[in-house]
């Protein structure tokens, strides 16, 4: 199979409606490079899709959601990391949220703050007071592949657009291979 991408701006049914959302008020030199393509919904985990759809896991990239816990306090964030590394969750991210206990957020903490679909959660549309992590590695990606928010489709677009993004701090280390 092949991706059909299409411009994102022009396909906001294949977004989730916060990413939606954010797309509409990116400067449109960024909006305009964004692109999304169908896909089927029962494929959208990485590796199934990169097989069906003969993607390199290298030009494809994870939206994780992390919960930094320290005393009463849950920080949430998003970390961007290549599909061929691993985000180090107990380690640099912890660090970066300041707390003492970091893991994966529960799947439905997931899907209800963000209003995506679990497996389709990306950076664009988040909530505002989230921080948005991304590996250094991801920025050399020329067309990174990442979800769209529902599980039925994928946005590509390029790596140094994908961390030029509001809110996006690029991490060097934050993954590890």
């Amino acid at each position: 199979m092949a991706l059909d991408l299409v411009p994102a701006l022009d396909a906001p049914h294949l977004l989730a409606p916060p990413v939606a959302a954010a797309l509409g008020v990116l400067p449109p030199e960024i909006a305009r490079s964004i692109r999304v393509a169908p896909i089927d919904p029962t494929l959208a985990d990485t590796a199934a899709f990169c097989a069906a759809y003969d993607i390199r896991l290298a030009d494809s990239a994870n939206c994780i959601v992390v919960a930094g816990k320290r005393g009463d306090r849950v920080t949430y964030a998003a970390c961007v990391v290549l599909a061929t590394t691993r985000a180090d969750v107990n380690g640099v991210v912890r660090r970066l949220l300041d707390a003492r206990r970091a893991s994966f957020a529960p799947m439905d903490d997931a899907v209800a703050m963000t209003g995506m679909e679990y497996g389709g959660i990306t950076p664009l549309g988040l909530p505002a007071d989230w921080r948005i992590l991304v590996d250094s590695r991801v920025q050399a990606v020329g067309s990174a592949i990442i979800g769209a928010g529902i599980r039925g489709a994928k946005v590509a677009l390029p790596g140094s657009t994908l961390c030029a993004l509001p809110g996006v701090d690029v991490i060097e280390g934050l993954a590890s291979d």
